[in-house]
Parts: C-alpha cells; structure tokens; sequence
C-alpha cells in the first residue's frame, strides 16, 4: 500500500484550503484515503499532468478541485503538493 508523504508546504496550503472551503473536508478526507488505499481507484481520476508540470499527477476531489501529487510508484510513495481549484493547481 502507498504512503503518503506531508511536507510542510502542502500542510499550510491544505490548511488554506480547508479554511476556504471547510464544506469539502469530508470529501478531502476521503481522497486522500482513498489515495493511499488505491491511487488507481476510477473515482480519483488519477492523471499524468503535462507542460512544465509533466512530472506531477493529479487526482480529483470533486469536479472542481484537484490535488496534485508527486507519484513515485518505484518506492510506492505519494507526495501531495498542491490543493485547490482546476485553475489554482495548474498554474504554471
């Protein structure tokens, strides 16, 4: 099973985020359960990113906020780098 990997960085912004938007903690939460229990799973919509973030993946919480990841499958490890709106995560 994966593990996820907090960094200081993506504590702050995922704090941020569930300040302004504290109506999707249970859906967060989930996601990120769901993650570490199977990043494959449909309902994550797990995808490679391209452009100058080609080396991250992405996985939705709803339809209009995404978390973007590092997935290093090699060392089965997960680390979340961003939390936010399609547009907020994406930028580049």
């Amino acid at each position: 099973m994966p593990e996820i990997i907090y960094t200081e960085s993506y504590i702050k912004r995922a704090r941020k985020f569930i300040k302004k938007h504290p109506d999707l903690i249970t859906q967060y939460e989930k996601t990120l359960k769901l993650l570490e229990i199977n990043p494959h799973h449909p309902s994550l919509r797990l995808h490679k990113l391209q452009g100058k973030l080609w080396e991250l993946h992405a996985v939705s919480i709803n339809i209009s906020y995404r978390i973007t990841i590092l997935f290093l499958m090699e060392n089965d490890k997960i680390i979340p780098i961003d939390v936010g709106s399609h547009d907020e995560v994406y930028k580049c």
